[in-house]
């Protein structure tokens, strides 16, 4: 019942090569995140363990708690979605990474709440390339810098890069100066603080990944590529 997850992942997987191999990239370095926003564990389980997957996103705090309290998951788990300063508690005992750091505010929260634990958890700071009201994350490279000097005096966070989400509905061009920004962001920062490990540029989604990947990406986040139409009910 569930094979079309394994002919999805085959197919991205060879789709990526194509991307990757289009602008003289190693397929390697780019790796494949399973979304399973509003997917029911089970398909989750069958990603995992026939089809190898090894990391896993999701966007919601109740639904990730719900799920991965009863499956703990043998694999890198990412919180993607905006994650609210009261929430933070609650991901941190389930996540490896959190993917969506869109302040100074969330850093500190993240740190108390590992303060009295040994635990690390990676994070990406997130840019609001597109600049819509909608959107979270960081919109200017002050407040970026800010957050990262902050983050030195941190001992349970590790810096591993940068995230975006391509502007809603946006075209190839639109899309293009996105995840443009968000590479040079990278090198940028990576140019002024080269003590920092970072390895990670988190843009592309199901709709945008090909584009993202010849942009720079190193991580693409699909969801619907994957599992299929999502159900809201």
């Amino acid at each position: 019942m569930m094979e079309y997850i394994k002919e999805a992942i085959t197919r991205l997987t060879e789709e990526i090569a194509i991307s990757a191999k289009k602008v003289d990239r190693d397929p390697a370095d780019i790796t494949l995140m399973a979304v399973s926003k509003t997917q029911p564990i089970e398909k989750i389980i069958y990603a995992r363990e026939e089809c190898d997957m090894h990391c896993f996103g999701e966007n919601r705090v109740q639904e990730l708690n719900e799920k991965f309290s009863t499956y703990p998951l043998s694999s890198e788990l990412h919180m993607i979605g905006h994650l609210q300063s009261n929430k933070v508690k609650k991901v941190v005992e389930q996540v490896d990474w959190i993917d969506s750091v869109d302040s100074l505010k969330i850093l500190e929260k993240i740190e108390k709440a590992l303060q009295s634990t040994d635990r690390l958890i990676k994070v990406l700071f997130e840019f609001n390339t597109s600049r819509e009201d909608a959107k979270s994350g960081f919109t200017s490279k002050e407040e970026l810098f800010e957050a990262i000097e902050a983050c030195f005096e941190m001992k349970h966070i590790e810096m591993r890069g940068l995230m975006t989400i391509g502007p809603l509905g946006g075209d190839e061009k639109e899309l293009r100066i996105a995840f443009s920004e968000l590479r040079s962001l990278y090198y940028e920062t990576i140019k002024c603080y080269p003590e920092i490990q970072f390895d990670t540029i988190s843009m592309g989604m199901s709709s945008d990944f090909r584009i993202a990947i010849e942009e720079g990406s190193t991580m693409v986040r699909i969801g619907t590529g994957i599992f299929g139409k999502r159900d809201y009910v």
